[in-house]
């Protein structure tokens, strides 16, 4: 199954005027803003842009921004200011706005009529200074934002427009997302633990443990009939291995995978949950680490993370409902080794199992291998390797005062050579700007070893999602050095210090 965006997921625009312009002019103001949103749902944003009356007085304002923040389906406002809005008007409404906020700084028409400009057209047309005002009262009080300026018929405007919407759209996910955790952290790891009070406030996302042996219950009343039917989906999308085959002598792992894979998703169906957790430490009465039931939920849209790291499975769906009905895949992920030969430097990245197949577009096989660590039955697992191209890695850290994404551009590059023992899914990549600069701002920004890995997204998107919910982000790109970089951090640590005083 393929992720879509949320069908009733809207964006509401509003546009800004007064009284002061009459029943005519603002009649034109109403009939502009319409054509607009009409643009903008013609560019097929992932979510419906809805316009709203022309708001005109600082009462109606206020009622129209307490509504968005009350309505589930609207997950961020647009705001333009058609001709000049007072924005003292403007300052019980925006006080009091929970959505993400984008000023479209834009006019009704891209080129001027030059021969026939008079002055019912100049107070008609005043988005130039009456936008001007609007900036000045969100800076005033201190308002998050997303500004974009240009017409909406300029594909680049559109774009950032498409970007930020698709990082609201994330953000209205995390404040609704339930995440199960199957046993706890593994044990003695660091980077995975967190603060899941201070998660739920910040991002709105619900964390909590369930025993193990919660899940096995489920798993064990699994009809055969749909094993059945599920292992014939197997056959019908995957290059299965002889073994696993009905006249193999490893069947039954292949049964047994199906098994947990059903289970799996009638318990996170049945709660609600659309992300979750396992532990190799902690598989109570389960016969395999799953692998394949992981790799086939991530790519339905599921958040997950490894070793109880909910921070990265928090991290996956969001990005993943971020990137929907986008090409290129976006998949849990984990730096494991690399190639240090001078000028061909590389990381190679998997893990145990859990990698998601929607990062590679050829063909995928099912296979069973061993698995030495867990102490359980070889699980059933897909094996590829992810498609070349650009892409980026992420991930989320608690630094304890506050939580900060860390993110680095990569470029996805075929293997040197193949790999016919590696057992697992993986992928290949060269990172911006080079794996020691790369690595050793990792490092010191105390970035997490599991990442979310997005072909789909860029870093735009998230750089939007992070204003949005209040959250540090640094990226590691192509012009990146570890001295500017250190820089960034001292910067960013006297920020967000002096902020939590404001």
């Amino acid at each position: 199954m393929t992720l879509t965006p949320d069908p009733a997921a809207e964006i509401w625009f509003l546009t800004g005027s007064q009284s002061l312009y009459g029943p005519e002019t603002l009649d034109q103001v109403a009939i502009q803003a319409r054509t607009i949103v009409d643009r903008l749902n013609d560019a097929q944003l992932p979510a419906k842009v809805v316009w709203k009356p022309v708001l005109l007085d600082s009462g109606t304002i206020h009622r129209q921004l307490l509504e968005a923040n009350s309505a589930p389906e609207c997950v961020g406002v647009i705001a333009w200011m058609h001709t000049f809005s007072p924005a003292k008007m403007w300052i019980a409404g925006l006080d009091a706005l929970q959505k993400p906020l984008l000023h479209l700084h834009t006019q009704a028409g891209m080129a001027l009529p030059w021969s026939t400009i008079d002055m019912d057209f100049m107070n008609l047309n005043q988005a130039a200074h009456g936008d001007r005002e609007f900036g000045y009262i969100q800076s005033r009080l201190g308002v998050p934002r997303k500004t974009v300026a240009g017409h909406v018929d300029s594909p680049a405007v559109v774009t950032r427009i498409d970007q930020w919407v698709r990082a609201a759209l994330g953000r209205a996910e995390l404040r609704r997302l339930r995440l199960a955790r199957f046993g706890d952290n593994m044990r003695d790891v660091a980077v995975t633990e967190g603060d899941k009070v201070e998660a739920q406030l910040r991002f709105g996302v619900s964390v909590n443990t369930y025993g193990v042996n919660d899940l096995v219950a489920v798993v064990d009343e699994v009809p055969d009939a749909d094993i059945d039917a599920l292992v014939a989906e197997y056959a019908d999308c995957y290059r299965v291995a002889p073994a696993l085959l009905p006249t193999g002598d490893r069947h039954q792992s292949l049964r047994y995978g199906a098994r947990v894979e059903l289970g799996l998703r009638r318990f996170l169906t049945d709660g609600g949950f659309h992300a979750f957790t396992t532990n190799f430490e902690d598989l109570g009465g389960l016969r395999q680490l799953p692998g394949l039931a992981v790799q086939r939920l991530m790519a339905d849209g599921y958040g997950f993370g490894g070793e109880g790291d909910w921070k990265t499975s928090v991290l996956l769906r969001g990005i993943k409902v971020m990137a929907a009905g986008l090409p290129g895949g976006t998949s849990f992920m984990e730096d494991y080794t690399y190639h240090l030969v001078p000028g061909e430097e590389k990381i190679l990245g998997a893990h145990m199992l859990e990698v998601c197949p929607t990062i590679t577009s050829r063909p995928v096989s099912l296979e069973v291998h061993p698995l030495g660590i867990g102490g359980r039955e070889d699980p059933v697992r897909l094996r590829f390797v992810a498609d070349p191209g650009a892409g980026l890695v992420a991930g989320l850290s608690d630094l304890g005062d506050r939580f900060r994404l860390t993110v680095n551009e990569i470029d996805l590059v075929d293997p040197d050579e193949d790999l016919p023992m590696l057992p697992v899914a993986c992928a290949v990549w060269q990172p911006r700007p080079s794996l020691s600069t790369s690595a050793e701002a990792w490092l010191m920004a105390g970035a997490p070893h599991h990442t979310v890995l997005s072909k789909a997204i860029g870093v735009d998107v998230l750089q939007d999602f992070a204003e949005m919910t209040g959250t540090e982000i640094v990226v590691i790109g192509a012009d990146t050095t570890p001295r500017t970089f250190q820089r960034e951090l001292r910067w960013n640590a006297a920020y967000h210090r002096l902020a939590e005083g404001l």
